[in-house]
């Protein structure tokens, strides 16, 4: 989600982390009401949870996005616009308080959206009985991370509603991509009077309210998540679509035949190595849309409870050892970026795309000098033929595992013996927050586009989303100086040193930087491509609509 948020757990794109459940198959598109455009929309998983304050996943963010707005909302491209706000916030001299001033907006349920909706909000987020592992997001707002941790009330955190039309916000330290984050989920307002009224059945279909583009009709686990046009969406009228059914596509190449068929409009996702053949075909190059994409693909590792992770030689041997140009070549060969960065090319307020990055030491080497260098590190931490390390790789059973495949090959060959425990895609998520791995495929997509939101995964404090549980005290000083470091150049020479430390310390294995791509039926209009993967869908169109048109 930029502000993706997310996020998400970012797929393991290719390599088989997606969050999935199994749903029908069907043979023909689902039957729409007469006078009305309907969207099928396949979304690579069931989501876990419509309650935006709980929600991790990037398909669960593309349904949020349609049915909440926060301050800011996605424009069409991802790039933050005005959503609840109705013009950009008064900011004090010292970045520290932005004062928002709300549109006249309302709730679905003809109830007003106001600036109380938000404060609620961000206190029952922050409020440790939430269990949000997004929380650590508001950790920006003025005592954020003390009332997550119960060292403060809710109260005390730094959201405060003057009036009904008026939000003000205060913050740890400035924060120049505010903007960015506020039109994230974590973000969102939540009806209080809902709430309030209904407690937890109020994220159920028929049951809550929303003041975005769509509201939630109904959720069939496994089948459909289904939303429908909201009549008192600010911008009604240029909504296009009056229903869109979101469907769990665990197969990507049963989805791709789908959306070639006309039974879905869109596919998040497309097989890696089947788009090749895809752009050859001329009928089915059309439906082809990729983009560069700010998500890194890794292997998290369980330094904490693996006594050989906790050997620094271990983990270079594990990451020099892998021939990350062939799994992006050869492998999975769609644009993938082999790296050894956490935080990828072209993310904003970070390093120029072709300057040098921070990563491993051993970057440059052929892979025959690092597999011998491997061999060096394992034997001198104690493990050989007489002492053979033997490791698993947890990862999800769905998709083509040939990546992972590799990746074992390659640790075979410098005598690693690594073990694939293939599961769903739903159980390897929750493994790796409740740190039941040792070795995990994983990725993440940018929540919003700065370099934080890769780094501050890393820091000591940020729970869950941390799988590595990384926690280094210099690295943690870096990050909280380059938080109140107003110069730029200065900030991102701090954010540099940072991620420098964290690759010399190995914590995780990054992979590759992804691609995003897309099934799209050539009738869709209004989608852009962009680096963040956002389409809100009321952008989108038919071009055979009869005179509908989204703006």
């Amino acid at each position: 989600m930029s502000g993706r948020f997310l996020l998400f757990l970012a797929a393991f794109l290719s390599l088989g982390l997606s969050l999935t459940a199994c749903g029908p198959q069907r043979g023909h598109r689902q039957p729409c009401p007469a006078g009305q455009l309907c969207l099928e929309y396949g979304n690579g998983g069931d989501p876990q949870s419509l309650d935006p304050q709980i929600a991790t996943t990037t398909n669960e963010a593309a349904i949020l996005r349609e049915l909440f707005d926060g301050m800011y909302t996605d424009g069409p491209d991802g790039s933050p616009e005005l959503g609840v706000a109705a013009k950009p916030p008064d900011v004090s001299p010292d970045g520290l308080v932005w004062t928002f001033h709300l549109r006249p907006e309302k709730w679905s349920d003809g109830q007003p959206v106001t600036a109380n909706d938000f404060v609620y909000a961000y206190r029952r987020m922050l409020t440790p009985s939430t269990g949000s592992s997004y929380a650590y997001l508001l950790y920006l707002l003025k005592n954020g991370q003390a009332v997550n941790e119960g060292k403060a009330p809710p109260e005390a955190v730094g959201a405060r509603a003057i009036d009904d039309e008026t939000l003000q916000l205060t913050l740890e330290h400035p924060a120049s991509y505010l903007p960015q984050l506020l039109k994230h989920q974590a973000y969102f307002p939540i009806p209080a009077h809902l709430l309030i009224a209904r407690g937890d059945a109020w994220k159920n279909p028929g049951v809550m309210v929303s003041n975005g583009a769509y509201t939630l009709t109904s959720w069939r686990l496994g089948d459909y998540v289904r939303i429908t046009k909201n009549p008192l969406y600010r911008d009604a009228a240029h909504v296009c679509f009056d229903r869109v059914d979101f469907f769990p596509t665990i197969d990507p190449i049963s989805a791709m035949r789908r959306v070639l068929a006309g039974e879905l409009d869109v596919n998040s996702t497309i097989q890696s190595n089947r788009v090749r053949m895809l752009r050859k075909d001329p009928k089915s190059a059309p439906y082809v849309r990729s983009h560069p994409f700010l998500n890194t693909v890794y292997l998290a590792l369980n330094i904490k409870d693996v006594p050989a992770l906790r050997k620094l030689e271990v983990r270079q041997a594990i990451s020099m050892a892998i021939d990350r140009e062939f799994i992006t070549d050869k492998v999975l060969a769609a644009g993938q970026v082999p790296t050894t960065s956490f935080v990828p090319l072209g993310i904003a307020d970070y390093l120029p795309r072709d300057a040098p990055h921070p990563g491993a030491y051993w970057v440059t080497w052929p892979l025959d000098r690092r597999q011998a260098e491997a061999r060096r590190l394992l034997t001198a931490a104690g493990y050989g033929p007489d002492h053979p390390l033997n490791l698993e790789i947890k990862t999800s059973d769905g998709g083509n595992n040939a990546a992972v495949q590799s990746i074992q090959s390659d640790l075979k060959s410098v005598g690693v013996d690594i073990h694939l425990r293939l599961e769903d895609g739903a159980v390897v998520f929750q493994s790796l927050n409740m740190r039941d791995f040792q070795m995990g495929t994983a990725g993440w997509v940018a929540d919003y586009d700065d370099p934080m939101t890769y780094l501050a995964l890393l820091k000591s404090d940020t729970g869950q989303q941390n799988y590595g549980d990384y926690d280094n005290p210099d690295y943690d000083a870096l990050l909280a100086k380059s938080d109140n470091e107003p110069d730029a150049a200065k900030r991102t020479a701090l954010l540099v040193q940072a991620e420098q430390l964290a690759m010399d310390d190995a914590n995780m294995v990054p992979l590759y930087d992804g691609v995003n791509l897309s099934m799209v039926s050539p009738h869709i209009t209004g989608w852009v491509d962009n680096d963040a993967d956002i389409h809100p869908i009321r952008y989108l169109c038919r071009n055979d609509a009869g005179g509908r048109a989204a703006k």
